[in-house]
């Protein structure tokens, strides 16, 4: 473990208490080690380290992230953007679409698994967008929208192209009114960070297509985004998010980080 100058001290405090808890459990303390270090330069020599280091997985700002998967040898278990989506199809209970659309932006705006853009059918729109506005309006969200979208929400800024890649992380949602579903998919294919989309329909046709056509590490049917976490998914800790298709790839607990290791007895055998 490698921590920022900023909570050095911090760091320090729960790796002994870590470190203690092995030692009292028979393990070695050595199992968990921090770098102190804060020089940035130690980070640079760490993410080559192939021969004493086997993975990499970097939690921070994006300029970390970038940097370490363009410079390391190491393998790498990262996610540079989480540029998450909704997709509210004509098939969509109203109540669920608005409730779901409403806890994967506002439950919590920071997570990089909260809904960026909100996509919704055209024949939606009049049901579900005036009450989600209500909603977003209260809560200081600030909505940025299509030309159809600012037919039904008056106050809606005009969003731009910049807008359908943004992960904002912050209480600002892009909004889009799509034709069909094969609009929506290509949205999320082009824009999305295959980090984690859903889609809220009754139809279990639109949906099985959904899961099959958008290539995600976690892709929900009538679920918010907010469940695509490792503790929510029953791995215990969550370690990280990876939109890496190998080795692991979605939220990443304990066993995500092992690999295996074939033991082969023999008594003479050869393959013929």
């Amino acid at each position: 473990m490698r921590g920022g100058s900023e909570a050095a001290a911090s760091n320090a405090a729960i790796a002994a208490c870590i470190r203690d808890g092995l030692r009292d459990a028979g393990v070695s303390e050595d199992a968990v080690q921090v770098v102190e270090t804060t020089d940035r330069a130690a980070v640079g020599e760490l993410i080559r380290l192939t021969a004493s280091v086997d993975v990499i997985i970097p939690r921070g700002g994006k300029s970390l992230i970038a940097r370490i998967a363009e410079e390391a040898t190491v393998p790498v278990i990262k996610h540079l953007d989480g540029v998450c989506h909704v997709y509210i199809d004509a098939a969509a209970d109203s109540d669920k679409a608005v409730a779901i659309a409403d806890n994967a932006k506002t439950q919590r705006y920071s997570p990089c698994n909260a809904m960026e853009t909100l996509l919704v059918h055209v024949e939606a729109a009049p049901r579900v967008l005036p009450r989600l506005a209500a909603i977003y309006r209260d809560k200081g969200v600030e909505m940025r929208g299509c030309a159809l979208t600012r037919e039904w929400i008056a106050d809606a800024v005009a969003a731009d192209e910049t807008d359908w890649d943004a992960e904002y992380l912050a209480p600002i949602i892009a909004i889009r009114v799509v034709e069909d579903f094969e609009h929506a998919v290509a949205h999320i294919n082009r824009h999305g960070s295959q980090h984690t989309d859903a889609i809220v329909t009754e139809s279990v046709t639109l949906a099985r297509r959904f899961l099959a056509e958008v290539d995600s590490s976690s892709v929900l049917v009538n679920a918010s985004t907010r469940f695509a976490d490792g503790f929510e998914y029953g791995l215990g800790a969550e370690i990280g998010i990876s939109t890496n298709k190998l080795h692991a790839r979605g939220p990443v607990g304990l066993e995500g980080l092992t690999t295996r290791k074939y033991v082969v007895f023999g008594d003479g055998h050869v393959r013929q």
